[in-house]
C-alpha cells in the first residue's frame, strides 16, 4: 500500500523527518516554549485607530468633493452630504462593534454572514470582495499613488501610463514584503503614514480656517441645489466612497489586543475624527475655490494648494502620495485576512490558512491579494470594473448589519459584550436600501454588469465548494501543489505547534 500521507498536505506539525533545513532552523528558533503558529494579538488601541483612519483616508477626500458637488449642485448641500455620510458610516461601525465582539473571527462581514446565513451567501460575498473589489481597489489606489509621486516631475501633463503602472507595481511589491515580513512593521507603516496624511489635512484645514475668518464665505450657499432623489443618492455614493474602510479593523480582530474594549473605542475615535477632518477639509476647499473650479478639477486638494500655497504647492501632491501609500498598506493588511478567513472556513485553498512559522504572518494570503492586484494593474479599464460592483459593497455591508437583528431573534443567548439598540441597525438598513436601490434605477447598465459579475460566483461555488466527490487525480494534484507551496514559503497550518527537532 502507498503512504497515506502522500494524499494529504504537509502535516500541521513539522518534525525532524523533513529535509528542509531552513524550516528546521526556523522551528528551533521558536520551539523553546512550544509556541503555537497562529496570528498574534499584537495590535494596540492606537494601532487599531491608525488602521481605520489610514484605510479610510486614501485618495477619496482629495478627489471625491468633485463627485459630491456634481450631484448636489450647491456647496452647502455638498457639506450636508459629507456630514450625513460620516454619520451613516458611524452608525454602521457601531453595529459592527456588536458583531465584532460577538463573533470574534477575522473576516468581518464574511464571518458574520457565514454565521448567520450560511456558506453560500458568505461565499458570494467572499468571491466578489476577494476576486474583484479588494484587488481592484488596491490597484486603483496604487495607481493614484504613482500619479501623485510623478506629478512634480510632469507638472504640465499626465505622467506616461507605463511609468505610472510600473511605479504602482513597485509600491505593491514593497508593501507585500513588509506585510510578509512583520505584522508589527506593517502596522508601523500604517501608523506613520496615517500621521502624515492627517498632518497634510490639518495644514489644509488651518489655511481654510484662516481664509474663512478673513471673510471668504461667498460660495457657501444652497443656490442651484438639485432636488432629484436619484442625484442625491449618487452624491452619497461619492461621499461614502471617501469613508470606505471604517469596517477594516473588524477584518483583523484576532490580532487586536482586548478587542471587547479596544474595538468599539477605535471605531468611535476613528469615525469621529475622520468625519470632523473631512467636513472641515471641504469647508477649507470652498473658502478659495468656486464650485466651477471644483467641478473642473481632477484633484481638488492640488487645485487648492496651487491657489493657497503658491511656490509650496508641490507639498500637497507629496502628501497625497503618502496618503495613498498608507491606504494601499491598509487594504493589503486587511484583505489578506479576508483571504485567510475564507480559507479557514474551507471556501478558499487550504494554503491560505497557513502561517509563516518564523514571522507569524499569513504570507500565502498576502501574496494572493498582491498577485491579483498586480494582475489588475494590466487591465485598462479597472475603474469601470470597480464601478460595476460598487453597489455590491454597500449591499453586502447592509446584509452584514441585517445579521445583528437576525441573530438577536434566532440566537438570543449569544454572549454580546456590546449590545446596540435595534433602532440603529434598522436605520442603517433603511439608508442602505436608499443608496443601493435608487442608483440601480439611475444606472441600470452598470448595475446589470455588476449583477452578472456577482452571478459568476454561483458556478464557482457549486464546482469547487459544494461538489465534494471530485476526481482523485484532481485532489492529488491540489495536495501536491499545497505541499510544494508549504515548502517554498515555510508555512504550516494555524493549529500547528512547532516541535523541537
Amino acid at each position: 500500500m502507498g503512504d497515506e500521507n502522500e494524499n494529504k498536505p504537509i502535516a500541521r506539525k513539522v518534525s525532524s523527518n523533513g529535509d528542509d533545513n531552513n524550516a528546521k532552523d526556523i522551528i528551533n528558533n521558536n520551539a523553546g516554549d512550544g509556541q503555537e503558529v497562529t496570528l498574534k494579538a499584537k495590535m494596540t488601541l492606537v494601532n487599531g485607530i491608525t488602521v481605520i483612519v489610514g484605510s479610510i483616508i486614501g485618495s477619496g477626500i482629495f478627489v471625491s468633493p468633485t463627485g459630491v458637488l456634481k450631484y448636489t449642485g450647491s456647496v452647502n448641500m455638498a457639506l450636508v452630504v459629507w456630514v450625513i455620510s460620516g454619520v451613516f458610516s458611524m452608525v454602521g461601525a457601531y453595529c459592527y462593534a456588536e458583531l465584532g465582539t460577538m463573533i470574534k473571527k477575522s473576516g468581518a462581514d464574511y464571518a458574520y454572514i457565514m454565521t448567520t446565513f450560511g456558506g453560500f451567501v458568505a461565499f458570494v460575498r467572499l468571491y466578489v470582495e476577494c476576486m474583484i473589489v479588494r484587488p481592484c481597489s488596491q490597484a486603483i489606489v496604487a495607481l493614484t499613488f504613482s500619479v501623485y509621486v510623478l506629478k512634480p516631475i510632469f507638472p504640465e501633463c499626465d505622467p506616461p501610463e507605463s511609468v505610472s503602472r510600473l511605479l504602482a507595481l513597485c509600491c505593491i511589491l514593497l508593501l507585500t514584503f513588509v506585510n510578509c515580513y512583520s505584522v508589527k512593521m506593517a502596522t508601523r507603516v500604517q501608523d506613520y503614514f496615517t500621521y502624515a496624511k492627517l498632518f497634510a489635512l490639518f495644514i489644509i484645514i488651518a489655511c481654510g480656517m484662516y481664509l474663512l475668518a478673513a471673510g471668504n464665505v461667498q460660495y457657501f450657499t444652497f443656490d442651484d441645489t438639485k432636488t432629484e432623489v436619484t442625484s442625491l443618492a449618487l452624491s452619497f455614493y461619492s461621499g461614502l466612497f471617501a469613508y470606505n474602510g471604517w469596517n477594516y479593523l473588524n477584518f483583523i480582530i484576532e490580532e487586536l489586543k482586548d478587542p471587547v474594549k479596544n474595538l468599539p473605542r477605535a471605531i468611535a475615535i476613528s469615525c469621529t475624527l475622520v468625519t470632523v477632518v473631512y467636513v472641515f477639509t471641504n469647508v477649507s476647499f470652498y473658502t478659495i475655490l468656486s464650485p466651477s473650479e471644483v467641478l473642473g478639477s481632477e484633484a481638488v486638494a492640488v487645485t487648492f494648494a496651487g491657489k493657497a500655497f503658491g511656490m509650496f504647492a508641490w507639498t500637497i501632491p507629496l502628501f497625497v502620495a503618502m496618503s495613498t501609500f498608507g491606504a494601499v498598506n491598509g487594504i493589503l493588511l486587511t484583505s489578506s485576512r479576508l483571504f485567510y478567513a475564507g480559507a479557514v472556513e474551507g471556501q478558499m485553498p487550504e494554503i491560505l490558512t497557513m502561517i509563516q512559522i518564523k514571522r507569524f504572518t499569513p504570507t500565502p494570503a498576502v501574496l494572493a491579494i498582491s498577485l491579483l492586484s498586480m494582475l489588475y494593474l494590466f487591465v485598462r479599464d479597472i475603474y469601470a470594473l470597480i464601478n460595476y460592483v460598487g453597489f455590491a459593497t454597500w449591499l453586502s455591508i447592509g446584509v452584514s448589519v441585517l445579521c445583528l437583528p437576525w441573530l438577536r431573534y434566532t440566537q438570543p443567548d449569544l454572549v454580546r459584550p456590546i449590545k446596540v439598540n435595534l433602532f440603529w441597525p434598522i436605520l442603517y438598513l433603511l439608508a442602505t436600501v436608499f443608496v443601493t436601490v435608487v442608483p440601480m434605477y439611475a444606472s441600470p447598465y452598470e448595475t446589470g454588469y455588476g449583477c452578472l459579475m456577482i452571478l459568476t460566483s454561483v458556478p464557482v461555488y457549486f464546482i469547487f465548494i459544494a461538489w465534494k466527490n471530485k476526481p482523485k487525480a484532481f485532489n492529488q494534484a491540489m495536495v501536491s501543489l499545497t505541499r510544494l507551496l508549504q515548502k517554498l514559503l515555510v508555512v504550516v497550518g494555524k493549529s500547528a505547534k512547532p516541535t523541537q527537532v
